[in-house]
């Protein structure tokens, strides 16, 4: 199950280091996991799944299915990326990172229009 983790910290761009800071869980949790001498307590599973953006289940083995899975952070940014990929003059926009704040992403929606040309606004 550790090689789940290591594999979203790296898909993440993050590193344990950086996981253990933003959850507040000691290192030594992670490295305990690692070596194969325990799991973290569901409380500290929980964060740490909230932390990577996936479900306790998911990081705990249940991988039949990415729906575990949740790739925007903000439900907003969410509504704002499928919007994005109806759009066919938009598309090169969505692939954007996936922890975007909603105002970001909206401005790089309106540049890419005013780029194509295709700005309704004006």
């Amino acid at each position: 199950m550790y090689e789940i983790y290591e594999r979203l910290i790296k898909e993440l761009g993050l590193t344990t280091y950086r996981v253990a800071m933003d959850t507040g869980i000691a290192q030594s949790v992670f490295s305990a996991w690692k070596s194969g001498k325990s799991n973290p307590k569901p409380d500290k599973l929980k964060k740490i799944a909230e932390r990577l953006h996936v479900s306790v289940d998911y990081l705990m083995g249940d991988v039949q299915t990415d729906e575990h899975r949740k790739y925007y952070v903000d439900d907003e940014v969410a509504e704002i990326a499928q919007a994005i990929f109806v759009n066919p003059d938009l598309r090169a926009l969505f692939d954007a990172a996936a922890d975007s704040k909603p105002k970001d992403l909206q401005m790089a929606a309106e540049m890419l229009k005013r780029f194509k040309g295709t700005n309704s606004d004006e």
